[in-house]
């Protein structure tokens, strides 16, 4: 069985990695808070990750917490030559640059999305921008009440893709009077509730609208994506690594 640390374990995805290792093994917990164990985890300060990865001879961490926990681990995992599935999002462009130095040293691979069915949208959503290249587009994303970076990062990985077919500039929200021009995206972020995600993709023109979207359901679907990520990393070379790359294999 491939022995898994979490980074970020007190959270609700940190759970949800725990609970859906069923052909995987949870060692250890990584968290900053005063908790013991987790659902039988033993829970391990980040200022000792580098020890624990040793002590409890850990193959990869899954990573779900916020920017500044994932580089302190990044950092441990280097250290300790354990593999990292990184899960945060919210990373600035020197987090993102300290995470590509990290897989230098290591196997890591970094997603912002961990679904099957997002690889496979982001792969429509490429094919459609490009063909119906004079549509208008609009980009919005749902999200439960305690997420706290916006957009999603679901939502500029789908950008991203979109701004490889076609040169747009996103509009973040629209107020008062706000013509649109031919060379920009709208992209929204809403926050409610519990909702898991939500991201869909408009295209509008020629008096038809052409709507992309997928919906998680559970949170199971992305911890699932994350241990399939990490058994599969395990292994590989030292090198930087998507999660498209699991799903193709």
């Amino acid at each position: 069985m491939t022995r898994v640390a979490v980074n970020g374990v007190t959270g609700q995805m940190g759970g949800a990695v725990i609970e859906a290792a069923t052909d995987s093994e949870v060692v250890v917990g990584f968290a900053t808070s005063d908790t013991n164990a987790v659902d039988g985890v033993p829970v391990v300060d980040l200022a000792d990750a580098a020890e624990a990865l040793r002590e409890y001879d850990v193959d990869v961490v899954v990573d779900f917490a916020v920017p500044e926990g994932a580089l302190t681990v990044a950092e441990a995992c280097v250290e300790a030559g354990v593999s990292m599935v990184v899960g945060t999002t919210g990373f600035d462009e020197d987090g993102m640059a300290s995470l590509r130095d990290a897989s230098e040293e290591v196997p890591l691979l970094k997603a912002t999305n961990f679904s099957q069915g997002i690889q496979v949208l982001q792969r429509l959503v490429s094919e459609a921008v490009g063909t119906l290249d004079d549509y208008d587009l609009e980009l919005m994303e749902t999200h439960h009440n305690r997420k706290v970076d916006a957009p999603s990062g679901t939502a500029n990985s789908i950008l991203d893709v979109i701004q490889e077919e076609r040169d747009v500039e996103p509009v973040y929200g629209r107020e008062g009077h706000a013509p649109r021009d031919d060379d920009e995206i709208g992209v929204f972020a809403r926050r409610a509730g519990d909702i898991r995600g939500e991201h869909e993709l408009v295209l509008a023109g020629n008096d038809e609208v052409l709507s992309l979207s997928h919906r998680a359901e559970d949170r199971g679907v992305f911890a699932a994506g994350a241990l399939d990520a990490a058994t599969w990393l395990v292994g590989c070379d030292a090198g930087w690594y998507e999660f498209g790359d699991v799903v193709d294999a």
